[in-house]
């Protein structure tokens, strides 16, 4: 699937991706793959950027976390990013309703 279907519900994703509970950037890239089969490979270029802004603007929380030697940063959903991914997936729902009316017409009978 080509990189520019995802622009414009990049945000969506990973919001959804992280439903299910705290996550670092990599097992979010790779929720939405799997989720996906396959068909959504995002960027970490991509998505570390998309993370930093949807903590400023207070959709996630994250805390830096010790793994092993390492350390990472942990992403969880706010409150305010739970409200944000269902609004997100009712105007999907509203949109693909809409696209799916005029690729596949109901005819009369």
């Amino acid at each position: 699937m080509k990189a520019d279907s995802v622009r414009g519900h990049l945000d969506a994703l990973l919001l959804a991706a992280l439903e299910t509970g705290p996550a670092h950037g990599y097992a979010i890239i790779t929720a939405v793959e799997e989720r996906s089969a396959g068909a959504l490979e995002l960027r970490k270029g991509t998505v570390y950027p998309a993370l930093i802004r949807l903590e400023r603007v207070g959709l996630l929380r994250s805390a830096w976390e010790a793994s092993g030697e390492r350390r990472r940063r942990r992403y969880e959903l706010t409150e305010a990013g739970r409200r944000a991914l269902a609004g997100e997936r009712a105007s999907w729902l509203e949109f693909t309703t809409a696209i799916d009316a005029v690729l596949n017409p109901r005819t009369a009978s």
